[in-house]
């Protein structure tokens, strides 16, 4: 390895590393302020706190190494313009490709390494972390619930808070449903306020209620109108407890099974797999529809239309003149043949609605299959492209530290995160085709990263207040 190159690298890979461990802070930081409801209180173990954080840090990788390819490029070319050191390797010969080569190289192992963290890796540790997170979300559910919102994460019981006290824990205007009786809503309870707690066993979960009352359906099975005939029983009561088993709260990890067929949990292969047992389920839906329209709907000779599309001879079908033949009719029977026409007319719309909503769902689901096999490349690819954006940036600016660098990075991260959500977005709902939409924000890093790379090796001043000052000073002489 040549002097300049391992001089360069140096450069480069210290602000790297320090710049790749602050945006995974910031990204695990926006990860737990996200979920903290669901985490804190609960008595969980350090050591399933530690395994969930480390699951996402995993997930996290592949979308902080763009950012921090970004950050580090820009601020080893601005600490070495800034200290004059891009031009004194000018001076000595060494041009700015040159010099930019040693970076480079390092983006590609790095964008390889994305895309092997993306395909291979990602997909097991957001299965890990999701089936964690879920099984976290099942541990005490008392504490997930809201004002004003039923809860139904108690097995048997539906209820709703009007307003909790999260200093006192008192809860306000609580209306409870008991549906463990496996009859319905049968038994309402109305409070107006109370607590709730765990026993210390976590078995069970106390809930003691003041200035209440008990509204119960009196029912029995002795016959079948004894629901209708019966009076509901009413009773009020000044504190009452209720006694609910819960066994949920200690954390049990669930099958990850119930999460696998995500396509987030998968690889290519997998989603490769998973989009064509789809598009075959699709494909199949099609042609059953379509059949049953022809065969029910306007032909009632099946096996004369099966052998005639066969044949590929539709000249056999007669013209059939449907006009003379109703006004041939009476009364009696026009009225008939219009009936039948509108019951099969909205026999067939029902079928036409009822089948394209599974149809669009599929549809979404393969296009959702797609949009994340792109997005495994584009993502990955993006580190690179990040390369040839910050580069020829940093020399041009010529500034290094955490100033400019930061300011300008966070402006083309955030542009190019808002295009590549947009452009996925509508590439799921089909508004765009899926290429359109993965590969757009890549096109257009491509096209600035060509752009500013000319710049950089032609000297351009496009970042450069005193340029924009003279070339609209030079706009004024002209005009006088």
């Amino acid at each position: 390895m040549k002097t300049l190159h391992r001089f360069v690298l140096k450069t480069f890979f210290g602000p790297f590393i320090l710049n790749f461990a602050l945006v995974m802070f910031i990204l695990l930081m926006q990860f737990l302020w996200k979920w903290v409801d669901a985490l804190v209180g609960k008595g969980l173990e350090w050591t399933v706190i530690a395994e969930l954080i480390f699951y996402i840090a995993v997930g996290l990788m592949p979308l902080a190494l763009p950012l921090a390819m970004l950050l580090s490029t820009l601020m080893a070319m601005g600490n070495m313009g800034e200290n004059n050191e891009t031009l004194a390797l000018k001076a000595a010969g060494v041009s700015l490709i040159q010099i930019m080569a040693p970076i480079f190289y390092a983006g590609t192992i790095i964008t390889i390494g994305a895309f092997f963290l993306s395909n291979n890796v990602v997909p097991y540790t957001n299965l890990k972390a999701y089936s964690l997170l879920f099984d976290v979300q099942q541990k005490r559910p008392e504490l997930q619930i809201k004002e004003g919102v039923f809860y139904n994460g108690i097995p048997g019981f539906s209820l709703k808070i009007g307003e909790k006290d999260e200093k006192t824990n008192l809860l306000k205007r609580l209306i409870i449903y008991n549906h463990s009786s496996g009859m319905g809503n049968t038994e309402v309870t109305i409070a107006d306020s109370g607590y709730m707690k765990v026993t210390s066993d976590q078995r069970y979960l106390i809930v003691t209620l003041y200035s209440g009352n008990i509204y119960q359906d009196v029912t029995d099975n002795t016959s079948p109108n004894a629901y209708e005939l019966k009076p509901f029983r009413s009773t009020s009561f000044s504190k009452q407890q209720v006694t609910v088993p819960l066994d949920n709260l200690k954390l049990d990890r669930s099958s990850e099974g119930l999460l696998k067929d995500n396509e987030r949990m998968q690889n290519l292969g997998q989603l490769k797999i998973m989009r064509d047992t789809t598009a075959i389920k699709r494909d199949g839906l099609v042609r059953s529809f379509v059949l049953n329209i022809i065969h029910s709907g306007y032909f009632r000779k099946s096996r004369e239309l099966d052998s005639t599309l066969k044949e590929k001879d539709l000249n056999k079908f007669k013209t059939f003149k449907f006009d003379s033949v109703y006004k041939s009719f009476d009364t009696e029977n026009r009225m008939r043949v219009v009936e039948a026409a509108l019951s099969s007319a909205k026999s067939t719309q029902m079928s036409v609605v009822s089948n394209s909503f599974e149809l669009s769902g599929l549809t979404e689901r393969i296009n959702r299959i797609d949009v994340e096999r792109h997005k495994k490349f584009t993502l990955s690819l993006a580190a690179l492209l990040f390369f040839f954006i910050g580069a020829p940036l940093g020399a041009i600016i010529r500034k290094g530290g955490f100033g400019m660098p930061i300011v300008v990075s966070v402006l083309f991260f955030i542009v190019y995160y808002i295009i590549s959500i947009t452009g996925e977005k509508f590439a799921r709902e089909g508004v765009w085709s899926i290429v359109s939409g993965t590969w757009f924000s890549t096109f257009i890093l491509l096209a600035a990263g060509i752009f500013l790379s000319y710049k950089a090796t032609h000297e351009s001043q496009i970042m450069s207040m005193d340029a924009y000052t003279n070339f609209v000073k030079n706009i004024f002489k002209r005009k006088k």
